[in-house]
């Protein structure tokens, strides 16, 4: 007798349909699991088949055979156990009914036939939603998993909280739907800007970053108020759309931390270990997984003491840099993560970390020349505003009142606002062509002059030349000039320095 049912398995970020299939026959009694099935999903045999049992059904005690198809898909996690109990009920005609030709299966199965919540039900879900013809319309998954599908609009769920649940389903009848508090985005009560104080300059270079996405290297000795700095940029980022929001959900749910009370995530912020690997920066694994530059997408990715992190880490990021993506290929194919994250990095000048000639240093030249080295070149020219702070005095602490995250970020809302209108919407100066920049970030004869003047000044390399001319058009929009002229060029100058070097 044979039988079908549907579900998915995650490859990336996104869901893939999968067929399963039951055979059973006369022979000796085993169950088969073939497909390209990782450990996880062949310990599935045994929890399905107490699941089965201990739900008051008979399990067959005859050959099994069940295929996961297409077999050419590495198929990992427990997150078949559903579908593979589902098609095996049928096929012993234990649960009939047509209704459940229209339903994608998602669940895992505890032993004592309860359905568990998995990762990544909202892929699912939106896969499912779109569901081509011939294809089923709704989703049966976890209750627990109810709120996470229901993200989704427009979709069929049935929140199965036991096996036994399938009964009603083949009779089309859905099971109670959990109470939930409706979706909403998390509060997370992020860091406040007013906490920076006695740095001025870094305060105007978060806002520049944050109103135009741009790339910000902060180098200075401890206790300059690096790290907190940038803790506090996703406090002067506009909010996240629906579909923005949708997305970061998703990824996080993949990740495995799904929102199951419907609870859609903010603006991410990841702070990764130097220690890190690449794989782990990046992605990677098999079957590929999201690395932290994915978690950090739509948010913010902060490296911080970027000198330590391991040189391939670093050299991997250059991609995902300059295309908001990341391609991960393996022997059995490849797969592209989403890497739209906005990157703030913070250095010290030296290896002890109080810059070289400061009283305090006992670095020697020959250290604190290739510490430098990890600083320069290709991925540091790949930072829009790069700046050098210092340990503020205690005047500068105890006078200095500065403006909150919610005033600044009034100012970012409004320069991006106007950055939408140009270059359309969610698009930020940051991401601009050369043809646009030609286009929008053209500046008058007094800015031309000051920008070749600049060039000639600090060594600027193509690439600088045209960052710099990206921070201008930012520095003018925050003041709601559409014209770039010589005093927006010399602050985006000003913010491309770094101790001991000009960039």
């Amino acid at each position: 007798m044979l039988s079908r049912t549907r579900t998915f398995a995650i490859q990336g970020v996104d869901a893939v349909p999968v067929d399963v299939e039951i055979d059973i026959h006369r022979g000796l009694p085993s169950f088969s699991l073939v497909g390209l099935p990782d450990a996880a999903v062949r310990e599935s045999r045994e929890r399905v088949r107490a699941a089965i049992v201990n739900s008051g059904f008979d399990f067959p005690l005859t050959r099994i055979t069940a295929s996961l198809a297409p077999a050419d898909l590495r198929k990992a996690g427990p997150g078949f156990d559903l579908a593979i109990a589902a098609a095996i009920l049928r096929a012993s005609k234990q649960v009939e009914g047509p209704e459940l030709e229209g339903w994608w299966f998602a669940g895992e199965l505890a032993l004592d036939g309860s359905v568990r919540g998995l990762s990544g039900v909202l892929a699912m879900a939106e896969r499912a939603a779109r569901a081509e013809p011939g294809e089923p319309s709704g989703i049966a998954a976890a209750a627990a998993n109810f709120g996470e599908a229901g993200l989704v609009g427009g979709l069929r769920i049935a929140a199965l909280r036991r096996l036994t649940d399938l009964r009603d389903l083949a009779k089309g009848v859905l099971p109670p739907e959990p109470v939930l508090p409706g979706p909403r985005v998390v509060d997370r009560g992020l860091p406040d800007l007013a906490d920076l104080r006695g740095q001025g300059p870094l305060r105007y270079a978060l806002e520049v970053a944050a109103a135009g996405g741009h790339g910000l290297l902060v180098v200075g000795p401890p206790g300059a108020g690096k790290s907190l700095a940038a803790r506090r940029l996703p406090s002067l980022l506009p909010p996240l759309t629906s579909a923005e929001a949708i997305e970061v959900t998703k990824i996080a749910s993949i990740a495995g931390r799904p929102p199951r009370d419907g609870t859609l995530a903010a603006r991410p912020f990841r702070a990764p270990h130097h220690t890190i690997s690449a794989a782990g920066l990046v992605g990677g694994g098999s079957p590929p997984r999201p690395g932290e530059i994915t978690l950090a997408h739509r948010g913010v990715l902060f490296l911080d003491e970027l000198g330590e992190f391991t040189r391939a880490s670093l050299e991997a990021l250059r991609q995902p840099l300059e295309e908001g993506r990341v391609t991960i290929s393996r022997a059995h194919g490849s797969i592209t993560l989403p890497a739209g994250f906005q990157v703030c990095a913070a250095a010290n000048p030296c290896p002890c970390g109080h810059g070289a000639g400061a009283q305090r240093c006992r670095c020697r030249p020959d250290q604190v020349r290739a510490y430098s080295a990890r600083l320069s070149g290709a991925l540091a020219d790949r930072f829009d505003i790069s700046l050098a702070v210092e340990q503020p005095t205690a005047a500068e602490l105890a006078d200095d009142d500065g403006e909150s995250s919610e005033e600044v970020a009034v100012r970012v809302a409004l320069a991006r606002e106007r950055q939408a209108n140009r270059l359309g919407p969610g698009r930020v100066n940051a991401t601009m062509s050369e043809p646009e920049l030609a286009e929008h970030a053209r500046p008058d004869a007094a800015g031309a002059e000051a920008l070749r003047e600049g060039h000639e000044r600090m060594g600027l390399s193509g690439r600088g030349w045209n960052r710099v001319l990206k921070v201008a058009r930012t520095v003018a929009d925050l003041e709601g000039t559409a014209d770039i002229g010589a005093r927006h060029i010399d602050l985006a100058l000003s913010l491309r320095r770094r101790r001991g070097e000009d960039q």
